[in-house]
């Protein structure tokens, strides 16, 4: 395979959007369906088990290629694999191996509710997936049912956990969406868990994601109040970012054994250094999370000089900041894209 050709990522020849925010992360949902009807994202009473494209409406394998080396080209550096539930995409590691070797790819990672994980997790590494993400509310059985829409049970996932770590992934992120009366009384559980198991958890605020998940400001649990009910129990000390841009603000224990993340886009948004871009499952980009619409890319897939060019201009355009602009007007009227269709 032919390597990509990319300008020096250290230097400003990428294009950058009105705010001269550059691009370095793409979010690429492979599949828009579920197994899972989480009520924060994919609520049954709210989307029909057959919202589905039609298989054919997905982007291909070969158009997915085609489209990573135009965002590489560009300036990403890493990608994660999304839904709906990637895990349900059929031969997705073989999708995986194929831009695994991707010239100026750094980092691939993917994000799963876990369900499916044990069958995948070897054949994922091998592909040369570098990272995983798995979605956990509530390490209550009746809780897990009750959170995946009666879809899923907690076995399972706990299953795929340890499947993955057998398969070699290191220090797996967890991933809770914490609802007031819903689940913040797990957050000391899930910390406990992810310590004795050597995972890193992340606890993300309830966002005004799409407009099907009934969001309301009452169920919010501000990041800072998890943090000071973590750090009574296990002393903290703040870590500085990885990158700029970095979504999670971290947190090691005192006493070393790893580290805590908190995900602040109500709370603390931090529009002003985002440099992720979505695409859908269809091919649509979407340059926020909380956009109304996307641009079609699949037309220029077939030229990738004219993809580059057109994918740059986008991106030039952009000028979203929602979670810095949002109100209580704003958060609970307008057309939002669904987080199910763009991987959160």
């Amino acid at each position: 395979m032919n390597a990509v050709p990319h300008p020096d990522p250290h230097t400003d020849a990428h294009p950058r959007d009105v705010l001269g925010r550059p691009l370095r992360d793409l979010r690429l949902s492979v599949i828009e369906a579920c197994n899972f009807r989480c009520p924060y994202c994919m609520p049954a009473d709210r989307v029909p088990d057959d919202h589905g494209l039609d298989a054919s409406s997905r982007l291909s394998f070969d158009e997915i290629e085609r489209l990573v080396r135009g965002f590489v080209r560009i300036g990403v550096r890493k990608l994660r694999i999304t839904g709906g539930e990637p895990l349900l995409r059929k031969r997705l590691p073989e999708l995986i191996a194929r831009l695994a070797v991707l010239d100026g790819l750094d980092d691939i990672a993917l994000t799963t509710n876990g369900s499916l994980l044990a069958a995948h997790a070897r054949a994922l590494k091998e592909a040369g997936l570098h990272r995983l993400t798995v979605s956990l509310d509530t390490l209550d059985p009746a809780g897990f049912a009750a959170s995946s829409g009666g879809r899923g049970a907690l076995p399972d996932v706990l299953r795929g956990l340890d499947a993955a770590r057998e398969a070699g992934f290191g220090r797996i992120k967890l991933n809770c969406v914490v609802q007031r009366g819903i689940n913040d009384d797990q957050v000391l559980p899930l910390v406990a868990f992810a310590r004795e198991q050597g995972h890193t958890m992340r606890f993300i605020e309830y966002m005004d994601v799409g407009t099907c998940n009934a969001w309301s400001l009452d169920r919010v649990v501000a990041s800072a109040e998890l943090r000071d009910t973590i750090h009574a129990r296990w002393p903290l000390h703040p870590l500085g970012p990885h990158y700029r841009g970095e979504v999670a603000t971290r947190y090691g224990f005192d006493d070393g054994a790893g580290e805590v993340g908190f995900v602040s886009s109500i709370s603390a948004p931090f529009c002003g250094d985002c440099h992720r871009a979505r695409v859908s499952a269809d091919g649509r980009l979407y340059t926020c999370l909380f956009a109304s619409e996307g641009t079609e890319l699949r037309p220029w897939l077939g030229d990738e000089a004219i993809f580059v060019s057109r994918l740059a201009s986008q991106w030039q355009a952009r000028s979203d900041r929602y979670s810095e602009v949002r109100g209580p007007a704003r958060a609970t009227s307008g057309r939002r894209v669904e987080m199910f269709l763009v991987g959160g």
